[in-house]
């Protein structure tokens, strides 16, 4: 990037209360120039180009990405659907190019358009219609940034850069362009997968990808001190914590309910760096080891215990319980674990499949085994409940959902940091299932909790926070209605006796 055009960034940043810094460690960072409490909005940004995923592309507006029952289809390309006519009209101005390049193509080969590729061609073409001023180009919106996002090709495996120049060729013949090359393409196939997004709705669900190139210079970290969601396709950075000014604003990259090794496998495979977060630097000490216990645990022989699994000092094939003492050899868990994945496997085949009520079956078969061998906190017995509670809202049970729902619990607050949006949405369906079975009260326990952390992590002002208070209100309406009937019938019955 130009010396003006980062000038340019670093002023635009400034009155946001940001600044980028450069490390020798890190590279760029985002650094904060004033303090942020928590739950404030930290940064905003529109995408410099999405695409919805292959399950949301008839279900939702290619413009907005909101959900709707009214779509209206493109009538040339038939693969891209608006809700209203302005956002026909805004997605226009991209569209009509995008639309003649897919047209180019016989209609059995629009099939090989998978997002990943719409995604570079309405890269292609935005690029081209701001180099030749058709659409504005600003200091937070412009191609420049996209080039500046690293592309780690020397790292990338030699097999998946030889499918990224396959599918850059393939870009190529749909839009041609002789103002890149395929090399270049392929550059930037290698960018989108360590710099873009998946898009999610307020409950994480996924609905596309988005190239967001300023929140894509926040830095990872394992604990950090805010998290992005997104409205429609904007991406919403907040504050989970008070981030002090001269701090650096750091996002999560992968799932942290994770032991550090599996952390740090999934951030060297994917964005090719060695984290040295606070909670990674604890990596084969003590407290590090016992944290990881505490995800990872295993369940002690002895009923009483309630400790968490540690490896014996003296002997790496023994297993000690931190609380009672008690050693299990490695071995004989080895074979326990070998006999839990198997059904685990099976289970993942049946629901990959579709085979919903076979699939309840035998998570419920690993449920069990995982009980006698998991501590209660393990995130793979979070994992599994977690599925099974999916399986039973799917079935329509509501009564076995809430009972796995709120089994997780437990093992959400230890996995995650206490303001989290995984952990608010545990509440939040936990809310909701004690509502479907008409339990009030519960409902607005969970429903409160659930707001107190979803207000940070998603907003007081967002569509869906406020669609929660107002069913906290209508919880306490009717828990006030039911308090007063029963104080009534009390009365009542009270006169009856004198």
């Amino acid at each position: 990037m130009g010396n003006d055009n980062t000038s340019d960034l670093q002023s635009a940043l400034a009155e946001k209360g940001l600044t980028i810094s450069i490390t020798q460690e890190k590279g760029r960072c985002l650094v904060a120039t004033r303090s942020f409490a928590p739950g404030e909005i930290v940064l905003v940004q529109e995408p410099y180009v999405s695409v919805l995923d292959a399950a949301s592309i008839n279900k939702r507006c290619d413009t907005c990405f909101q959900l709707s029952m009214n779509l209206k289809r493109c009538s040339a390309c038939k693969l891209t659907w608006y809700c209203s006519s302005m956002c026909q009209r805004n997605g226009w101005k991209l569209h009509q190019y995008e639309c003649k390049a897919i047209m180019f193509l016989k209609e059995e080969k629009q099939q090989i358009l998978t997002p990943s590729l719409r995604l570079m061609l309405r890269l292609l073409i935005k690029r081209k219609l701001q180099n030749d001023e058709v659409i504005a180009k600003t200091t937070m919106d412009n191609y420049m940034l996209v080039e500046a996002l690293p592309t780690h090709m020397l790292d990338v495996d030699e097999k998946q850069l030889v499918l990224y120049a396959q599918m850059a060729n393939l870009v190529n013949m749909i839009k041609p362009s002789e103002e890149i090359t395929i090399k270049e393409i392929t550059q930037n196939f290698c960018r989108f997968a360590c710099n873009a997004h998946t898009i999610c709705d307020s409950e994480l669900m996924p609905k596309g990808t988005g190239l967001y190139p300023i929140i894509s210079i926040i830095n990872h970290s394992c604990f950090p001190n805010a998290v992005l969601l997104f409205e429609g396709k904007n991406g919403f950075v907040r504050a989970v914590e008070t981030i002090e000014e001269g701090s650096e604003l750091t996002l999560s990259y992968v799932e942290i309910a994770a032991n550090t090794y599996s952390r740090q496998k999934s951030l060297k495979e994917q964005y090719f760096f060695d984290c040295k977060c606070s909670r990674c630097l604890k990596l084969g000490t003590p407290e590090g080891l016992y944290e990881d216990s505490i995800l990872e645990g295993f369940q002690c022989s002895n009923e009483l215990c309630k400790g968490y699994l540690l490896h014996d000092p003296g002997n790496a094939k023994n297993l000690i319980w931190q609380s009672c003492g008690c050693k299990w050899n490695e071995d004989e868990m080895e074979k326990q674990v070998k006999k839990t994945d198997k059904v685990l496997k099976e289970a993942s085949k049946f629901l990959s499949c579709g085979n919903v009520s076979e699939a309840r079956h035998l998570y419920e078969q690993v449920e069990h085994l995982q009980t006698r061998l998991w501590h209660p906190y393990s995130v793979h017995l979070m994992r599994t409940r977690d599925t099974l509670l999916k399986i039973c809202m799917e079935l329509q049970d509501w009564r076995e959902a809430l009972k796995y729902c709120r089994l997780t619990l437990p093992a959400y607050e230890r996995a995650y940091p206490s303001i989290y949006p995984l952990v608010g949405l545990q509440y939040y369906t936990c809310g909701k299932l004690e509502w479907f079975l008409e339990n009030t009260v519960e409902a607005l326990k969970f429903y409160s909790k659930a707001a107190e952390i979803l207000a940070v992590t998603h907003g007081h002002n967002s569509e869906f926070v406020r669609e929660l208070f107002d069913r906290i209100q209508e919880a306490r309406a009717e828990t006030s209605h039911l308090s007063a009937s029963h104080d009534h019938y009390d009365r009542n019955k009270l006169k009856a006796h004198s």
